[in-house]
This record gives C-alpha cells, sequence and structure tokens, in this order.
C-alpha cells in the first residue's frame, strides 16, 4: 500500500467496533469518524481519526499517505467530521508546507498518545518521541480541517 508499511490486521475490525460505538453516541478518547466522498463511487467512506490542533488550527493525519481515505480526501476535499451524535461539515485541505507538516507531526504524541503506537507499527517512526514524529512528517499526509460556512438562506 505504502513504501512506510502495511495496515496491521486488527486495524479494520478495530475500526468497525469504534464506528460502532460512535453511532451509539459513545465516542471513545480522542477518536473521532471522517467520512469523506469515495473519489470512485462518490460513496460515503468512514475512517476513524484523531484531529490535534497546533497554532489555533486543526489538523489530521493519514499514517499512510496513499491510504484510500487519504486519496478520498484529496480528491472530495469536503468530509463531515463526527464525534458520537455530533456531525461537523468540513474542509479538508492537504498540507504542502513541510514546516507545518513537521509541527503537526510534532505534536501528535503530546495530543494523541494512543495513536503513537499505531505510528511505530505501520513504521512510519521508530520512536514515540516528538522529534522522531517530526521527522516522519515527509512520509505522512496532513490534512487540515476548515469549518464549512452555513448555506445563507
Amino acid at each position: 500500500m505504502s513504501s512506510t508499511g502495511a495496515l496491521p490486521g486488527w486495524l479494520k475490525p478495530a475500526n468497525r467496533v469504534v464506528k460502532a460505538l460512535h453511532r451509539l453516541g459513545l465516542p471513545t478518547g480522542t477518536i473521532h469518524i471522517l467520512t469523506v466522498p469515495g473519489r470512485v463511487s462518490g460513496e460515503p467512506r468512514s475512517t476513524p481519526v484523531s484531529p490535534l490542533t497546533v497554532d489555533g488550527r486543526r489538523y489530521v493525519i493519514a499514517g499512510l499517505k496513499d491510504s484510500a481515505w487519504a486519496k478520498n480526501a484529496r480528491a472530495a476535499g469536503r468530509g463531515r467530521l463526527s464525534r458520537g451524535r455530533t456531525h461537523e461539515d468540513i474542509a479538508l485541505i492537504e498540507v504542502g508546507d513541510p514546516a507545518t507538516r513537521k509541527a503537526v507531526m510534532t505534536a501528535f504524541p503530546a495530543q494523541v498518545p494512543h495513536g503513537v503506537q499505531f505510528f511505530l507499527r505501520i513504521g512510519v517512526v521508530d520512536s514515540a518521541e516528538p522529534a522522531a514524529f517530526g521527522a516522519a512528517a515527509d512520509k505522512v499526509a496532513v490534512f487540515e480541517i476548515r469549518p464549512v460556512a452555513a448555506p445563507s438562506r
């Protein structure tokens, strides 16, 4: 799937459980559900993500930059972020600036500590240290989350 690594076998079943908990209104930790239209089918595709905030802006990280959800987010440029039964329509803008990607990755271990093992297991980083995450910024896709203005009447 990526030169960085492959997704672990436990991920799909774990994602199903997390999505089911959210549908029941029981969010877990920092996890939200990101739903974007499929780039081929247009059908909604959902995946658990953990948004983080750096310098007042919100971001999500795709550990494998060519994962299906990252490709769908790039193609659509929009989506819906849900936490339990709360939903927000959003724009997704891929971050091209290396310094911003590095800052977001460096912040990840402190803001999303339960996500560190995922990055270690897929081989994106070799240590849980923030500096190791910052150094891996070119191996991942980072998307800025921006609110979508409500339509005017």
